[in-house]
């Protein structure tokens, strides 16, 4: 059965788009950035951005009964090449166990305050 998790952000009402899809054993969630969604306040550090944007996507993640540890694939979009040497070592600390595939993209991101957006899908593990 198909389920919509919302994550609270305003951006989803406005860009018609839900926080996680959770699918069968699958959850896809969308890019998720450094807002906390709760203050909509977003820090200027990219490494607080990238924990932050992990806690938001763990979040929906639970709530689709997963967590970051079903996680089988990652995209990380960065604006600033020159901030993803300071993002790695959360990404390593947080996910190095998991070992999900990944892919980091140097782009544009849709709001300048943003420094990193993460993207993931996962599968639920049968009980």
């Amino acid at each position: 059965m198909r389920r919509l998790i919302s994550g609270g952000s305003p951006f989803e009402a406005v860009g018609g788009y839900s926080r996680a899809v959770a699918d069968g054993e699958w959850v896809f969630v969308a890019g998720t950035t450094g807002f906390d969604y709760a203050a909509m306040t977003i820090s200027d550090d990219p490494v607080e951005q990238a924990r932050q944007a992990l806690r938001n996507i763990a979040a929906a993640l639970a709530e689709a009964g997963a967590t970051l540890a079903d996680v089988v694939r990652v995209r990380y979009y960065v604006p600033n090449h020159d901030d993803w040497p300071a993002i790695m070592p959360v990404l390593a600390e947080i996910l190095g166990a998991i070992r999900p595939a990944a892919t980091a993209i140097i782009c544009g991101l849709v709001d300048p305050r943003m420094k990193i957006e993460i993207e993931v899908t996962a599968r639920r593990q049968s009980d």
